[in-house]
């Protein structure tokens, strides 16, 4: 806007400035401070300009222009277009200093019409010095609700809008994430006025002689994005999610102290525990790309728990300080269990395929039949090529806790979020979730929302009805109010780093460890009170481990909430039953469903339009008051999957699990010693003489193992 006024003007001294800038501007001068005064009535229009003269990008970057004088438009409509358009934050945009950072995104705000404010800061402990910033808009977040009798409105709406920005060396600051879209209406005549722009006239006060009123201050980058030359770096847009990357890193950023705790812990596991498994990826600088390891617990679980599976890639989504990426099963109780983790220098499918080739190599080259992930293209991508045969879903919690961040600053939230709930989760048919979808966009006026028609295009991976012949062990809700946490919730925040991660592994394990042996015990020792005279409760009670008969149970019972089942069709030995249920809605209210069954007479085969035996892996309290209308006294044994049985690793050894394995090998070996170890612990755990007894002939036998560990040594 200022060259084309200064273009534009007859006087000789407006000719003069704008040769001197561009003059500068082949210097690589690129970052220009422009102070609008108001002049006195009788003088023409014109803006001071102050030029830094220090560059801004490295020796081997570049300015980037559409042409050499193409940057001068002749347009007249150019001046307006430069208002319509101020300069957007990119990733890889660099500044002198925290403080020019901050300006240039609250004059951009100031132009889109929203505030800013510091959401977030990381210090160095030592320093005190500031090294990475997130400045969001002033929407960001929730406020603490208030005890105060007359609470201010709430003004936040959890908005995703933000840019972080890092320090690259000594001073020079460098935009590396960006999230432009907010979740609330943003207009610059909005006329609401932000703290963060009055800094901006304060600022301008104190550089400004007071002679005229300063009416506003915009900072302005006259180029785009930063132009990488044979500087190891490159730039990866994930359109899908709206978030931008630098990788000016492809490998671990390691703290002093970091490198020593991962390779020290490595070692140590390798002595104590032969059968532990840890790959390193290395390029050819020697820097850490990427990291896996697993335990010999998460190998000998991933031998009976495969069939479905979660990849965690929290950590990398949230932006921690780790880029930790989890593989997490369900053991029989219904609990997470961890099949292995690593840390991934860089996001990209090729780094993905790295950490799955080398999770598939540690497992056996053992496949599992589901793999669940976050709504992430390139994952998607990576797990395509290593998994071929493998389902692949996007996690539905993950979707369902975006619900609030995207949607939650828009008006009529809160009815939204009811109708995509009654959508998602009471859609018993593909063209019901169609029609109901189509009608929630058009009465809400979403068709504009980016991220409901990404959802929409994703919708065969995450939707339940649209996945109703996948088995998810119980890692998809069927509910609105189901809770899920990740493996490392509570030990791992934004801000853990790598050593004080390792610190913590052992012990998030430990407990991990603990729980699931409490919760063999007790399933062993299970003597349930039965709620019904229904002969389905009394079977199960004696096969099922506590926790999952715990909620068949709440099948069985809700039994009873099911009336006027009746048969509305036969085709051969294929019947069809519709059964009726009362089901509470929001508000204490109760309406009637129907839901439709399928049951096949002569193999005594049922599936429910629910599908809840897919999704949980037991049947459903519609299925079951069908076997109980035809009479049918037992679930048939293919309805009682072995996963959820207390006996299961009893019943399985690990030798019969694993084909083709080495019987002389220490993963075989560890495996199978472990098998038959732990009937010992649970009847050494049952009464305190027997807890004597086993610790007694367990320290025995120990002193035999030392003893051969010792004559081996001595004849060497």
């Amino acid at each position: 806007m200022l060259v084309l006024q200064l273009l534009k003007a007859k006087c000789l001294v407006c000719q003069r400035i704008y040769k001197f800038i561009l003059n500068l501007m082949h210097h690589r001068v690129l970052y220009i401070c422009i102070m609008t005064i108001n002049l006195s009535t009788d003088t023409h229009g014109m803006e001071e300009v102050c030029l830094n003269s220090e560059p801004i990008f490295d020796e081997c970057d570049e300015y980037e222009v559409d042409g050499d004088d193409s940057f001068v438009d002749n347009d007249e409509s150019g001046e307006a277009q430069s208002r319509k358009n101020p300069p957007l934050p990119t990733v890889g945009l660099e500044f002198n200093s925290f403080d020019e950072a901050y300006d240039f995104y609250n004059v951009y705000a100031k132009d889109v019409g929203f505030g800013i404010r510091v959401s977030n800061s990381w210090f160095r402990s030592k320093k005190k010095e500031r090294y990475r910033a997130k400045l969001s808009c002033s929407s960001a977040g929730f406020k603490k609700k208030s005890e105060a009798n007359n609470p201010r409105p709430e003004t936040r709406t959890g908005c995703p809008a933000m840019i972080i920005i890092r320090l690259i060396d000594i001073k020079r600051w460098r935009i590396v994430e960006v999230e432009l879209e907010h979740n609330h209406p943003v207009s610059p005549q909005i006329t609401r006025f932000y703290k963060s722009h009055k800094k901006m006239i304060l600022a301008a006060k104190k550089t400004q002689p007071q002679l005229h009123p300063v009416t506003e201050v915009h900072t302005i980058k006259l180029y785009r994005r930063t132009i990488l030359n044979n500087c190891n770096r490159s730039t990866n847009v994930d359109q899908s999610e709206g978030i931008s990357s630098v990788d000016h890193l492809k490998y671990l950023e390691l703290k002093d102290g970091d490198g020593h705790a991962l390779y020290n812990y490595f070692c140590r596991m390798k002595l104590t525990n032969p059968n532990f498994f840890y790959m390193m990826d290395l390029d050819n600088d020697g820097h850490l790309r990427n990291v896996f390891w697993a335990d010999s617990r998460s190998k000998s679980a991933y031998c009976y728990f495969c069939d479905t599976i979660t990849i965690d890639t929290t950590c990398l989504t949230n932006r921690y300080e780790i880029p930790l990426i989890s593989f997490v099963g369900v053991n029989n109780h219904g609990q997470s269990v961890l099949l292995g983790c690593g840390f991934v220098g860089f996001e990209s499918v090729e780094y993905f395929v790295w950490i799955l080739k080398a999770w598939l190599k540690c497992m056996l080259g053992r496949t599992p039949q589901v793999i669940i992930t976050h709504q992430n293209k390139i994952l998607l991508a990576a797990v395509s090529e290593v998994f071929p045969k493998a389902r692949h879903c996007y996690s539905m919690w993950y979707i369902m806790q975006r619900i609030p961040e995207k949607l939650g600053g828009l008006e009529g939230y809160e009815t939204m979020r009811s109708q995509l709930n009654e959508i998602i989760f009471s859609s018993l048919k593909i063209a019901e979730f169609e029609t109901s979808w189509t009608n929630m966009i058009k009465h809400n006026g979403l068709g504009d929302n980016k991220w409901l028609q990404s959802l929409y295009e994703d919708r065969t991976l995450w939707a339940p009805v649209y996945l109703k012949d996948i088995f998810f062990a119980g890692l998809v809700p069927t509910r609105a109010n189901e809770s899920f946490k990740t493996f490392f919730d509570g030990y791992v925040h934004k801000h853990t780093s790598f050593k004080e991660f390792v610190d913590k592994y052992d012990l998030a394990l430990h407990r991990k460890y603990h729980k699931e042996a409490v919760a063999d015990l007790e399933s062993r020792n299970l003597s349930v009170e039965l709620k019904t005279r229904c002969n389905f409760e009394l079977q199960l009670s004696k096969v099922y481990t506590k926790e999952i008969f715990s909620k068949f149970q709440s099948e069985v019972e809700g039994m009873y909430s099911c009336f006027n089942t009746r048969q509305v069709n036969v085709n051969g030995p294929i019947v069809t039953y519709i059964v009726k249920e009362r089901i509470e809605v929001e508000g204490n209210e109760k309406e009637v469903r129907c839901f439709e069954v399928l049951y096949e007479t002569t193999e005594v085969d049922i599936r429910c339009i629910c599908s809840l035996f897919n999704y949980k892996g037991y049947l459903c309290r519609h299925a079951l008051n069908v076997f109980n209308y035809n009479g049918v006294e037992e679930i048939p044994a293919r309805y009682i999957l072995p996963r959820w049985c207390k006996d299961y690793k009893c019943r399985y050894p690990l030798d019969q699990r694993l084909s083709n394995t080495n019987v002389y090998s220490s993963t075989y070996q560890y495996s199978h010693i472990l098998n038959f170890a732990l009937p010992v612990v649970e009847e050494g755990a049952q009464s305190q003489e027997r807890y004597k007894l086993a610790l007694q002939e367990l320290e025995e036998l120990l002193h035999k193992l030392n003893l051969v560990e010792d004559d081996l040594n001595n004849d060497g």
